[in-house]
């Protein structure tokens, strides 16, 4: 009866996450979408927590109210413009789950295999639990375990490392350029050589023995995920998050495997594809080989960049008040200065006021705008920004030659020229927005510095570009009484 009960729950809570997921695919259903998720996964838990082998409450109990007193904590303390970073902090512990479930069944493995060499049979019988489930598998079945065991293991282990340098780069803490040891590919592909010859040696090893060549793996595994994300540059970590997304779901399907949990094995699979679709779609976006973002390799530059020539021109709120009052188009170009700024609120009622005035005001989203997909439009629904002013790349790039200002807040490489012009920048190839073909172009940034990539943009060096410094919402705010 509990057996029964527990999957029918799975698959109902499967289904919510289905329907969550699919949800999330437009900003009007995206709401009722993450309840969908947070019952789902209510109903799991629950399930899990009455369900056949579950014998200690009161742990399991504390560790729910302690997880979720954390996550709340955290959850109120992180800012929007942390978002990108807190993700890929979860997307390590689900590395760091996989390997700590992945050791601890082989732990187990040795344990049952050592209480069937002394021939304790009474022992085995008492076993319970996970212990249980691994000893009444047969010869072939422990097989299939151990190469569960071991691909999450390895999965594990390189989304964690990987996330963990995801992390610093977003946050500030890890130089965001690419970088890699001498040897580069040759020392990833070593170790994933490496990695496949232990593999093989675990599987011919009888069931229980081997620890020490999972251990080996598992550091091999970790060097890859860490010399991966390193050799990716900053201008590309929005499809290294969903990258990471992607291994995070492969490895929670594999502790499924291992832990003979259906909905973990559904969930992750749901994640782990949804994310591969997610980076496969940003890549094309960015002009990349899917292969070569799996491998690490890009974000670098070819040879020397084109020299910049020219001078940035300030322009302060009267002059940039003054051209929206005679623009008839406007489009607003948002990126992760308007997160760091929290400006959108700002930016949302000057939206307001230029429409009042009957004037056409637009935003243009690129797909990596921010430093997570659908991170602009996260803040510009924060905002009530009406949802069909809201326009993809693709909808709106033809429209800048008939469109009189274009305002770009806090971005830098997503309207970079040089993804066109230069065959040597690290962006070489990316489309981008063409916010330079419109008449007058104002950007809206702190400094006359080169932004978190590290690459330089002709375009605030352009004729018609005028440079408005300064914090964006102090910038914004400047302008709102000019706009009545």
């Amino acid at each position: 009866m509990e057996a029964g009960f527990t999957t029918a729950v799975y698959v109902v809570a499967a289904i919510l996450f289905i329907l969550s997921l699919g949800g999330l695919s437009g900003q009007e259903s995206a709401k009722r979408a993450v309840w969908y998720g947070i019952f789902g996964m209510g109903l799991a838990v629950l399930a899990t927590l009455i369900g056949p082998g579950h014998y200690n409450w009161l742990m399991s109990i504390i560790l729910i109210a302690s997880g979720g007193l954390i996550g709340y904590v955290v959850a109120k303390r992180v800012q929007m413009t942390e978002m990108p970073q807190l993700v890929a902090a979860m997307h390590s512990l689900v590395g760091l789950v996989a390997v700590f479930v992945g050791v601890n069944a082989q732990i187990e493995l040795a344990s049952i295999a050592a209480l069937r060499d002394a021939g304790d049979q009474a022992a085995l019988d008492a076993l319970t639990g996970f212990a249980k489930k691994l000893a009444q598998k047969d010869a072939v079945e422990l097989q299939i375990l151990k190469v569960e065991v071991f691909l999450g293991v390895f999965i594990g282990a390189v989304t964690f490392t990987g996330s963990v340098i995801a992390f610093g780069k977003l946050a500030g803490r890890v130089t965001s350029a690419a970088k890699k040891l001498p040897g580069g590919h040759l020392l990833n592909a070593g170790a994933a050589a490496g990695s496949l010859g232990l593999m093989i040696m675990f599987l011919m090893a009888p069931a229980g023995t081997g620890m020490w060549m999972l251990i080996a793996m598992t550091l091999l595994a970790f060097f890859i995920g860490y010399h991966l994300i390193m050799g990716i540059g900053g201008a590309d970590m929005p499809v290294v998050v969903s990258m990471l997304n992607s291994y995070s779901g492969w490895a929670a399907a594999a502790i499924g495997f291992s832990l003979g949990n259906d909905l973990l094995i559904v969930v992750g699979a749901l994640v782990g594809s949804s994310g591969a679709i997610l980076s496969y779609i940003m890549c094309k976006a960015m002009n990349r080989s899917f292969i070569s973002v799996i491998l690490g390799g890009f974000g670098g530059a070819a040879g020397p960049q084109m020299e910049v020539e020219g001078e940035q021109i300030a322009i302060d709120a009267d002059g940039v008040a003054q051209a929206l009052e005679d623009a008839d188009s406007v489009i607003i170009i948002p990126g992760y200065g308007m997160a760091v700024a929290q400006a959108q609120q700002s930016v949302a009622e000057l939206t307001r006021r230029l429409r009042a005035k009957g004037k056409n005001v637009r935003f243009a989203i690129h797909p990596v705008a921010g430093r997570l997909p659908g991170h602009m439009n996260v803040l510009l629904a924060e905002a009530k920004v009406p949802y069909d002013i809201v326009m993809e790349m693709d909808e709106i790039n033809d429209d800048f030659p008939n469109t009189d200002v274009a305002i770009v807040i806090g971005s830098n490489d997503i309207v970079n020229p040089a993804a066109q012009d230069d065959p040597n920048s690290p962006i070489a190839g990316m489309p981008v927005l063409e916010c330079w073909k419109a008449k007058q172009v104002f950007v809206s940034k702190r400094g006359q510095g080169a932004g978190y990539s590290g690459i330089e943009n002709p375009l605030f060096f352009k004729d018609n570009t005028r440079m408005f410094y300064g914090d964006a919402k102090d910038s914004i705010n400047k302008l709102l009484p000019m706009i009545e």
